[in-house]
């Protein structure tokens, strides 16, 4: 007899662009960090930004800061190997800007990020009987800020930076999806995953993650951050790139991904 999963999928979310928005916090922290360590010669554009995020390969933010760095730089002709950035200061001062000066007492950015959603949200799949927790390139000091003194959420399902390597690795989503089967006695090898996320990274993850582990279905969501959700030109040229890395569908806000809309990619993967 096949075995049949007993629920209808699982729902994994990352935290940036998703839960929170991001453009006033982490996205000003790296353009604080490329014109700092600039001498203010170049301050990246949210749309820098996010071409460079469309290679796939930046979803740590202080990688990403360096990288912007390092090419404003070779646009002078200094090659990486003349410059020796420290990453390590780079780090240090994007903390200073995200988190605030004092590690222990925040007044950074972090403070202000308005949410993306509601925790009545999350109650509708729990009541749906769909599990559901986090895979997130941020900290877990940062993701821990914003699930569970901004939500209110009990220590959720979370894989954060430091528990697996970054985006688009499929480790943390598998680990995830596990601690998530743990929790859970309706979910099987079958039951299918869904992956919801704001980045190309987001997406190749999803596509790993079927090449990791091909016995389930794996969907990958994209959702519009707000800031590329400013005028409909730009929102629609980042949703088809999100497309063009693997998104299923591509929705402007998470709350949009009820169970019936679950429901729905369920039956249209079983059809594919």
């Amino acid at each position: 007899m096949t075995e049949q999963p007993s629920t209808k999928a699982i729902v994994v979310f990352d935290i940036d662009g998703v839960v929170r928005d991001v453009g006033g916090s982490y996205r000003r922290a790296i353009a604080d960090t490329v014109e700092h360590f600039t001498a203010a010669a170049y301050r990246p554009t949210p749309l820098d930004i996010d071409q460079l995020k469309s290679e796939g390969i930046w979803n740590n933010d202080w990688e990403a800061s360096q990288e912007l760095i390092y090419r404003y730089f070779e646009t002078l002709c200094y090659s990486r190997e003349q410059l020796q950035l420290d990453y390590n200061a780079i780090v240090t001062f994007f903390q200073s800007r995200y988190r605030g000066p004092d590690p222990d007492d925040w007044t950074g950015y972090i403070c202000n990020e308005p949410l993306l959603l509601q925790p009545s949200y999350l109650e509708e799949l729990t009541k749906a009987e769909i599990p559901w927790g986090f895979f997130s390139g941020a900290t877990r000091a940062s993701a821990t800020y914003v699930l569970e003194k901004r939500l209110g959420l009990k220590p959720p399902v979370l894989i954060a930076m430091e528990d697996a390597p970054g985006k688009p690795d499929p480790t943390g989503l598998f680990a995830t999806v596990r601690l998530l089967d743990s929790h859970s006695k309706n979910i099987n090898k079958l039951t299918a995953v869904v992956y919801v996320g704001d980045t190309v990274a987001d997406m190749h993850t999803v596509k790993k993650a079927r090449l990791g582990e091909p016995s389930r279905a794996w969907i990958g969501v994209g959702i519009l951050p707000p800031h590329v959700q400013e005028t409909a030109a730009r929102g629609d040229a980042y949703a088809e790139t999100l497309l063009a890395a693997g998104a299923s569908i591509v929705l402007s806000n998470v709350e949009q991904l009820s169970p019936l809309k679950i429901q729905e990619l369920l039956n249209e993967t079983a059809f594919e």
